[in-house]
């Protein structure tokens, strides 16, 4: 496609692409990741995961959460550039890496994980793609520029603040609903998980409290 050729495509449009684009992913995309993340964590309760793979997979849900949770972070904070896509591609990258580690801790914990749950997975790990295609479509140039190692460009590798700060109304918002959303369920999920273990922990210490009071019982 040829230089200016999808302008011209949108050009019919009513509101221009760029906008349309920015639009998707401040209010369609991103607050859109929150409920596939409370149906991913409905389905680890509905499987017991506290039964299973326990805290490990808590943990490993808690990383995933933050490789995604801090570049989402840095992009309302900062300018898109080289330095800044380079560490969205890094954490989306990791975290792709740290999913296959996920599923692999659950089959190998015997938890079920459905096909409900397998389709979620999928969502969850296509989304950080979907929102860097996004930012990389608006922000050509930082790409063209991140290829060639930000020559001529004496700020590509500085994480400098956005020249038009999102709202605190929206930010606000949106850290609500990180903390309603992923904070309090997985926090909840981790908490049981760790219940879980003192509890079957407690459980073994008991058995072999009986057992020795049994043989010292009957050794007289």
């Amino acid at each position: 496609m040829r230089r200016g050729q999808a302008a011209e495509i949108a050009q019919g449009a009513a509101v221009d692409a760029d906008v349309a684009t920015t639009r998707f992913l401040l209010y369609g995309l991103l607050p859109g990741w929150f409920a596939p993340g409370l149906a991913d964590w409905a389905m680890h309760r509905r499987t017991r995961i506290e039964e299973t793979a326990g805290a490990k997979e808590s943990v490993i849900h808690a990383l995933m959460m933050a490789e995604v949770g801090v570049p989402i972070m840095l992009t309302l904070r900062y300018r898109v550039n080289p330095r800044l896509l380079s560490l969205l591609l890094a954490g989306a990258l990791v975290h792709e890496a740290t999913a296959l580690w996920d599923v692999r801790t659950a089959v190998d914990s015997d938890r079920e994980v459905r096909p409900a749950e397998q389709h979620i997975h999928s969502f969850l790990e296509s989304l950080p793609f979907g929102a860097l295609a996004s930012l990389m479509c608006l922000h050509a140039d930082q790409v063209r520029s991140l290829v060639r190692g930000g020559r001529g460009d004496p700020d590509a590798w500085r994480l400098l603040p956005r020249r038009r700060p999102l709202s605190p109304g929206y930010l606000a918002g949106i850290g609500l609903a990180v903390g309603l959303c992923v904070v309090l369920p997985y926090g909840e999920e981790l908490l049981r998980c760790r219940r879980a273990a003192r509890e079957r922990k407690g459980d073994r210490k008991s058995c072999v409290s009986r057992f020795w009071r049994h043989r010292r019982v009957s050794s007289r």
